[in-house]
């Protein structure tokens, strides 16, 4: 799975390719801040504050459709949703503009050049998804029925690991649960890891949850065989039943549907 373990903290391939690309930007600029002019210093959280508001914005204006049915969803960083180009543009800007002289905008080139190298790096490395088939074995439903999933529908499959006891999964779950409803081009599997069925049936009575299928996965099988070290993490498996792409942590709404129609194409 495209995620990266240290220890107890497990991240997103992708978000993590972020992170150390703006620890390579913040450590360089720091340098370049008692080595060549301290301006650097203040310039560079210009930069990462404007990047960060310029991709976001990108995003929401591409996704506004989504996004104007739950206008406060636009401040839910957490789930990701960010747009390169508008980071670009807000870099751009804060070389030409927040830096008053040429010379000093050509220096400002090597921490922006260092931060892509690493963002590009990192990002390839952790972006392979190994092509896993379907597991053999089967699993109990809440209805105490015998799933496989070699008897699904055949259409693409969105399989969702999650807890009740797990923060990101219960923020997600009502977008999960209204996706998987008012959607016809994959079928969805809500794999629970490691409770049992009263635990389950209170959550979801608590919380007016209704899933179209549940299955007890209490010895945590699919997180094993798909290796996903956290929760929750979102699989998205093709019609041929081979894994194609992860998700691990909170998924927004765009995120989710973006990788459907993958999927489906």
């Amino acid at each position: 799975m495209n995620a990266v373990s240290m220890g107890p903290l497990v991240m997103d391939g992708s978000r993590f390719a972020v992170v150390l690309a703006m620890a390579a930007f913040l450590i360089i600029t720091g340098v370049m801040s008692s080595k060549v002019d301290q301006r650097f210093n203040r310039w560079s959280w210009i930069v990462l504050i404007g990047a960060v508001v310029g991709a976001r914005l990108g995003h929401v204006i591409l996704n506004w459709e989504s996004f104007s049915q739950e206008p406060l969803r636009i401040f839910s960083l957490w789930q990701g949703g960010f747009y390169w180009p508008g980071a670009a543009v807000a870099i751009g800007l804060a070389v030409i503009f927040a830096l008053p002289s040429i010379a000093l905008r050509l220096w400002a080139l090597v921490p922006v050049a260092c931060a892509v190298f690493v963002w590009n790096g990192i990002g390839i490395l952790t972006a392979t998804t190994q092509a896993i088939a379907l597991p053999p074995q089967s699993f109990q439903t809440m209805k105490q029925d015998e799933f496989r999933f070699d008897q699904t529908s055949g259409k693409p499959l969105v399989v969702n690991l999650w807890a009740s006891w797990c923060p990101p999964c219960r923020r997600e779950m009502p977008m999960m649960a209204d996706l998987a409803a008012n959607n016809d081009q994959a079928e969805f599997i809500f794999a629970n890891q490691g409770e049992g069925q009263a635990a389950i049936q209170k959550y979801l009575q608590q919380h007016n949850i209704v899933l179209p299928q549940i299955i007890m996965d209490q010895f945590s099988d699919l997180s094993r065989h798909y290796g996903a070290p956290g929760l929750p993490a979102t699989l998205f498996i093709s019609a041929d039943g081979i894994l194609r792409s992860a998700h691990l942590g909170e998924i927004s709404r765009e995120t989710l549907q973006s990788n459907i129609k993958r999927l489906s194409n």
